[in-house]
C-alpha cells in the first residue's frame, strides 16, 4: 500500500475509534445519571447537556493521549502522506509523490 491509502485508512480508523470512545463515555454518563439523578428533577436537562459535553471532551482527551502514545512509538511521518502542506512548499513537488 502507498502512503495515501495508509493515510486514508488511518483517518478512517482513528475516526471510528474516536466515535466508539465517545459512545462508551455517553453510555457511562447515561448510566450514572440514571442511577444518581432523580427523574423528576428540574435539573435533568442540565445533566443531560453536561453528559453530552463530557462525552465529547472525554473522548477528545482519551483520543489525544492515545495518539501521542502511538506517535511516540511509531514513526507515522514515514508511513503517512501529509494532509496539509507547509506554506513554503506550494510550488515544489512533495517528497514521496
Amino acid at each position: 500500500m502507498n502512503k495515501k491509502v495508509n493515510t486514508a485508512l488511518f483517518i478512517l480508523g482513528a475516526t471510528l475509534a474516536n466515535i466508539v470512545i465517545m459512545i462508551l463515555f455517553f453510555l457511562l454518563f447515561l448510566y450514572l445519571i440514571a442511577a444518581f439523578v432523580d427523574p423528576e428533577s428540574p435539573l435533568l436537562p442540565v445533566w443531560i447537556g453536561l453528559m453530552f459535553l463530557c462525552s465529547i471532551g472525554g473522548s477528545f482527551l482519551i483520543y489525544t493521549l492515545v495518539m501521542k502514545k502511538i506517535m511516540s512509538k511509531v514513526d507515522l511521518e514515514s508511513k503517512l502522506h501529509p494532509i496539509f502542506r507547509s506554506k513554503g512548499s506550494r510550488g515544489r513537488p512533495r517528497q514521496g509523490d
